[in-house]
C-alpha cells in the first residue's frame, strides 16, 4: 500500500512539473535578438581564432618533425600541401542597423484631414460581454 502511494504520488508530481516545463516563452525583444546575434558572432570569431592557433601549432610540430628527422638521417615523405594559416584578427562588432525613418513619414498620396473632422479609423473598444 505504501509503495503504491509513493509511486502514484511520484507520477502525479512528475506530470505536474512536466506540464509547467512545456509552457511557451514569449518572443525575444529586438535587444535580446541583437545580443544573441553578437554572441553568435563572438563565438564564430573565437572558433576562427582557435582554428588559426591549431593551424600554427600543426605547422610548428611538422617543422620540428622534419628538422629532427633530417638531423637523425631518417627518411621522410614530402610534406602535404595545405592552405596557409589565416589570422582572423581582432573581433569587430557589427554596427547595429539603423531603424528606418520611412515609417514615421506620412504617405505621399495621403490627404490631410479637415480640422474639425473626427478620425474615422479610431473606434471605441467594445465592452466585454458579461457572463451570467
Amino acid at each position: 500500500m505504501k509503495k503504491t502511494f509513493i509511486s502514484l504520488s511520484t507520477v502525479l508530481l512528475a506530470g505536474l512539473f512536466s506540464t509547467s516545463a512545456m509552457a511557451k516563452l514569449p518572443a525575444p525583444s529586438d535587444e535580446a535578438k541583437a545580443k544573441a546575434a553578437e554572441a553568435a558572432a563572438k563565438t564564430a570569431h573565437g572558433n576562427k581564432v582557435a582554428d588559426f592557433q591549431l593551424c600554427k601549432s600543426r605547422e610548428k610540430v611538422a617543422a620540428h618533425y622534419y628538422k629532427t628527422a633530417k638531423s637523425s638521417g631518417k627518411p621522410t615523405n614530402p610534406p602535404v600541401a595545405t592552405p596557409p594559416c589565416v589570422d582572423p584578427g581582432a573581433f569587430v562588432a557589427a554596427a547595429p542597423a539603423a531603424a528606418p525613418a520611412v515609417a514615421a513619414a506620412p504617405a505621399a498620396g495621403a490627404k490631410p484631414a479637415a480640422p474639425g473632422a473626427a478620425p474615422a479609423a479610431v473606434a471605441a473598444p467594445a465592452a466585454p460581454a458579461k457572463k451570467s
